[in-house]
C-alpha cells in the first residue's frame, strides 16, 4: 500500500509530461507519426528529442546553405551592376557635380562610349589571384608542381637507363623554337608596320574627311589601303615567311598568333575611333578626334583587344610579382616539355608504324586524354594568367579580368563567355553585335553562326601554318559539336551534372585533338610525297600511310 500510494501520483504525473520540441499542439502526438510516447523510465523521450533536435539540425543546415546561395548569388549582382554603374558615368552626371564648358562637354562624349554600348574597364584582379590565397585552391597548385617533380625525375632516371648518364639537352624545346632571330626581325617588322600604317591612314581620314567634299570616297580609299594593308603585310608576310623557311612549330605560333593579335588590334583601334571622327563632324566641333600616339602605342602591348584612349591603372609597379609570372611561364613550358617527352611521343611513335584502324584509334583518343588535358591547363595558365597578367603588371593596367570561373561552367555557352575574355569580347562588340547592326537586329542566330565560323576559321588556320598540313579536326569540333552543345547545353541547365557532362565533353576532345594531330604529325613524316597533288595536300596521311 505504501508502493502504491507513492507510486502512484509520481506515475500520475509522469504520464502528463509534455514532450518538449517534437509536441507543439498540445496534443502530445509526435507529428512525424502521430503517435504519444510513451516514457519507459526516460529512454523513449530522451531519444524522441535527440531525434528531434537532430532533424531540427539538418533542417537548419539545409536553410543556411540555400540562404547562403541566395545571398552570395544578390551580392555578386549587386557588385556586378554597381561596378557597371560606376564606371558608365556620362556627362550628365558629371556636369552635376563639376560646372564644365560646352567645349568640355563635347570633348566627354567624344572620348566616352555610350552606357550600355561598350566593355566597360574596372580596375579588379584575376580570378586566380584570389584563389591562390584560399590554402585549399593552392594545395591543387602544389599538386601540379609535385607531379612536375615527378615527371622530371622519371625522365632523368630512364635517360640514366637508357643512356648510363643524365641526359639534359631538351632537344624538344631547342627544335621548336628553332630559327628564332628570324622569327624576332619578322615580329618587328609586323610590329612596326601596325605601328605606323593603321595610326597614319586614321590620321590622314581624320584631318580630311570633315571638311571633304568627297566624304565617301575618302572613306573607301582609307578603307581599301587598310584592308590592303592587312592582307599583304600582316596576312601574307608572316605566313610566306613560315611557310618558306619551314619554321618549327613554337615559332610558327609565335609568329601567327601575334599576327591574329595584330590584325585585332588594328580592327578596334580604326573601329572605335572612326565614329568618333563622323560624331565629331555631324557636331561641328574642332575638337582633336584622333588619339595620341603614346595611346596607341599603350594599346598595342595592353592585354585587351579594345582600344579605349584610357584605362583603369593601378598606382605602382610590382616587379616581384612581374617576375613570379614569368618564371611560372616558364615552368610550363618545361612543364610541357616533359608531357610530350613522357607521355605523348612514346605511345605516337608506336602508333605511326601500325595501320589506321578503329580499335588504335579508339585506345589513343582515350589515351591522349591526360596530356590533352594537362596541356588544356598549361596553355590556359600560362597566357591567360601568367602571361598577360606579367603584362599588365608592367603597364599598370587595372583590370585584369582575363577569364572567368570556366571551371564551373554548367553550359558550354557559359563556358565560351568565360574560358577566353579578352578573344571573347572582341568577337561579342566587332562580330556578333556588328552583325546584328547590320541586320538591324534580325538574325541572332545567324549573328551567332558567323561569330562560329570566324572563329573556327582562324583556329583552323593557325593549327594548318604551324603544323604544316590542312587536317579541319579543331574546325569539325568546333562547328559541329560546338554549335550543337552551346544551343543544348545552354545557360537554362543548372547543377552539378551539366558541369560534370561539360568536363567529360571536354576531356573528350582534348584527347581527339591530341590524338588524330599527333598521328597526322607522323604521318607527314614517315610518309612524305615528293610532289604532292592538290588533292594529296587535302586528304589526312594518317589514314593511308602504312611504313
Amino acid at each position: 500500500m505504501v508502493n502504491e500510494g507513492a507510486g502512484g501520483p509520481r506515475s500520475r504525473r509522469g504520464s502528463h509530461k509534455v514532450v518538449p520540441s517534437s509536441d507543439q499542439d498540445g496534443t502530445g502526438a509526435d507529428r512525424a507519426t502521430g503517435e504519444v510516447p510513451c516514457p519507459s523510465n526516460g529512454t523513449v523521450e530522451v531519444e524522441h528529442i535527440i531525434s528531434a533536435k537532430l532533424q531540427l539540425k539538418k533542417k537548419a543546415e539545409h536553410l543556411k546553405a540555400d540562404l547562403m546561395r541566395q545571398f552570395d548569388t544578390q551580392v555578386n549582382e549587386f557588385m556586378d551592376s554597381l561596378i557597371e554603374e560606376s564606371a558608365s558615368l556620362d556627362s550628365s552626371h558629371v556636369s552635376t557635380v563639376f560646372p564644365l564648358s560646352e567645349k568640355e562637354k563635347s570633348k566627354l562624349r567624344v572620348t566616352q562610349p555610350p552606357q550600355g554600348q561598350s566593355k566597360q574597364f574596372v580596375i579588379r584582379r584575376s580570378l586566380l589571384d584570389d584563389l591562390f590565397e584560399v590554402n585549399h585552391i593552392r594545395t591543387i597548385y602544389h599538386m601540379f608542381i609535385a607531379l612536375l617533380i615527378l615527371f622530371i625525375f622519371s625522365t632523368l632516371v630512364v635517360d640514366f637507363i637508357d643512356e648510363g648518364r643524365l641526359v639534359l639537352e631538351f632537344d624538344l624545346l631547342v627544335y621548336a623554337f628553332g630559327q628564332f632571330p628570324l622569327v624576332v626581325v619578322t615580329w618587328m617588322c609586323m610590329f612596326l608596320s601596325t605601328l605606323v600604317v593603321p595610326y597614319v591612314l586614321l590620321s590622314v581620314w581624320a584631318n580630311v574627311y570633315p571638311t571633304s567634299n568627297h566624304q565617301g570616297l575618302w572613306t573607301v580609299l582609307a578603307g581599301s589601303l587598310l584592308l590592303l594593308y592587312q592582307g599583304l603585310c600582316l596576312g601574307f608576310l608572316p605566313t610566306y615567311v613560315v611557310l618558306k623557311n619551314g619554321l618549327p612549330p613554337a615559332s610558327c605560333f609565335i609568329l601567327i598568333l601575334e599576327q591574329v593579335r595584330l590584325i585585332m588590334k588594328a580592327h578596334s583601334f580604326i573601329r572605335e575611333n572612326v565614329p568618333r571622327v563622323r560624331s565629331l563632324e555631324r557636331s561641328k566641333t574642332n575638337s582633336v578626334a584622333v588619339p595620341q600616339f603614346t595611346q596607341y602605342i599603350y594599346f598595342l602591348f595592353a592585354p585587351t583587344l579594345i582600344y579605349r584612349d584610357n584605362y583603369p591603372r593601378n598606382p605602382c609597379i610590382r616587379w616581384g610579382y612581374v617576375a613570379i609570372q614569368f618564371s611560372q611561364v616558364l615552368g610550363c613550358l618545361f612543364y610541357a616539355y616533359y608531357i610530350f617527352v613522357r607521355l605523348c611521343i612514346p605511345q605516337f611513335r608506336s602508333i605511326s608504324m601500325q595501320l589506321f584502324d578503329l580499335r588504335a584509334m579508339v585506345l589513343c583518343v582515350f589515351n591522349s586524354i591526360l596530356p590533352g588535358v594537362l596541356v588544356l591547363f598549361l596553355a590556359f595558365f600560362a597566357f591567360l594568367h601568367c602571361w598577360l597578367n606579367a603584362f599588365a603588371e608592367m603597364l599598370r593596367f587595372g583590370d585584369r579580368m582575363f577569364y572567368k570561373d570556366w571551371w564551373n561552367s554548367t553550359s558550354f555557352a557559359n563556358y565560351y563567355r568565360t574560358w577566353n575574355v579578352v578573344v571573347h569580347d572582341w568577337l561579342y562588340y566587332y562580330v556578333y553585335r556588328d552583325f546584328l547592326w547590320m541586320t538591324q537586329k534580325r538574325f541572332r542566330a545567324a549573328a551567332m553562326l558567323v561569330v562560329f565560323t570566324v572563329s573556327a576559321v582562324v583556329h583552323e588556320y593557325v593549327l594548318a601554318i604551324c603544323f604544316g598540313f590542312f587536317y579541319p579536326v579543331l574546325f569539325c569540333l568546333f562547328m559541329c559539336f560546338g554549335m550543337v552543345f552551346n544551343f543544348v547545353l545552354n545557360d537554362r541547365r543548372k547543377g552539378p551534372i551539366w558541369n560534370v557532362i561539360m568536363w567529360t565533353a571536354l576531356f573528350l576532345g582534348q584527347g581527339v585533338l591530341i590524338c588524330l594531330y599527333s598521328q597526322e604529325w607522323y604521318a607527314q613524316r614517315f610518309c612524305p610525297i615528293q610532289e604532292p597533288s592538290f588533292i594529296d595536300l587535302l586528304k589526312p596521311r594518317s589514314w593511308t600511310c602504312s611504313p
